[in-house]
Parts: C-alpha cells; structure tokens; sequence
C-alpha cells in the first residue's frame, strides 16, 4: 500500500469520526459545530494532499515556513483546551445541544490566550491547514484550505451568536476587546 493510499484511508477514517462526533451538531445547520464539521473535513483532505510530501526538500523555504506553521499551530490548540477545561468550569451539555463537553462553559475565559483572541482552537486549525499547504501547493490543496478558512470564520462567528445568548453584554464586551483567530489583525 501507498504512503497516498494510507494518508486517504486515514484521512476517510477521521471524516467518519468527526461526523459520528458531529451527529447531533450536523442536525443543527446554524450551529458552530456544522460548519466545523466541513472544516475538519477539509483540513483531513489537505493533511492527506500533504503527507506524501512531507518531508522533500526539507530544508527550503517552503518546508521551513511550513513547519513554523505546524508547529505554531500546536500552542493555541494546547494552551485553549486547557483553559476552557479549567476555567470555563464545562460542564455536561444538554442532549438536544451539538456542544462537545469541554466546550460548554458555565463561565466566559478571559485570561491567558483568550486574552487576545476568542478563538485560539480554531486559530491552531488556521495555522494546521495552511501549514500542510506548504507541504505542496496545488489548486486542490488551496482550494480545500480556503474551504477550511472559510467553514472557520462561518464556525467562529456562529459560535460568537450563541456565547452573545449564552453570556450577553459580557461577552459582547470581550468581543470589543479581542480578535478573532489573530492578536492585533483579525
């Protein structure tokens, strides 16, 4: 078997894992977990575009920017489980609900990464796709990239509509003061 065949199996395995994780979101087309669901989808796609590629020429420019990207997307990932673990206080969410456990805080978090920006998890998933872009451009992988970025700004501004129900004036306040996926930009 290819290292191609093995990188689209894999892939075709996450996807089914990510819609059975997603099954009750999938339900719910203007929740933030739908349109997360096609970004992991997407970014599934281009890591297995990417991972026969992954270690030509390793030392370009290319390949260098590319692991500065994958690398960099590990921080924010890491550092926004932990908190919203820690400190959102999560707590069970409700059965008609697409919300994971971890991701339903009873409390707003506003230290540490999300001091800067509201969405660290899905900046990390930003950093992660286009990094495995870099492995090797090619229409199909910008392509897929761009669905990823786009189902992400689609998935963080529906989950800004509903944390603005769930916490109000509160969390209209944090969005004045934060970006989204990028501290000072955007």
């Amino acid at each position: 078997m290819t290292v191609r065949a093995v990188a689209w199996g894999l892939a075709a395995a996450g996807a089914v894992a990510v819609a059975i994780v997603s099954r009750r979101s999938l339900r719910h087309p203007t929740s933030h977990g739908f349109f997360r669901f096609f970004a992991f989808v997407a970014i599934l796609a281009v890591l297995a575009l990417a991972v026969p590629h992954w270690l030509e020429r390793p030392w370009c420019a290319r390949q260098l920017a590319s692991w500065v990207l994958l690398f960099g997307s590990i921080y924010p990932a890491v550092q926004g489980f932990r908190l919203l673990r820690g400190r959102g206080r999560p707590r069970p969410p409700d059965p008609g609900t697409g919300l994971l456990a971890f991701e339903n805080t009873s409390s707003l978090v506003t230290a540490g990464i999300y001091r800067r920006i509201r969405h660290p998890m899905y900046a990390s998933l930003l950093l992660l796709a286009w990094g495995a872009v870099l492995k090797s451009p090619s229409v199909p992988a910008l392509g897929l990239a761009l669905v990823a970025a786009a189902a992400l700004v689609a998935t963080a501004k529906a989950e800004e509509g509903e944390n603005l129900a769930r916490f109000g004036a509160e969390y209209r306040d944090y969005m004045r003061r934060t970006t989204r996926f990028v501290p000072f930009i955007c």
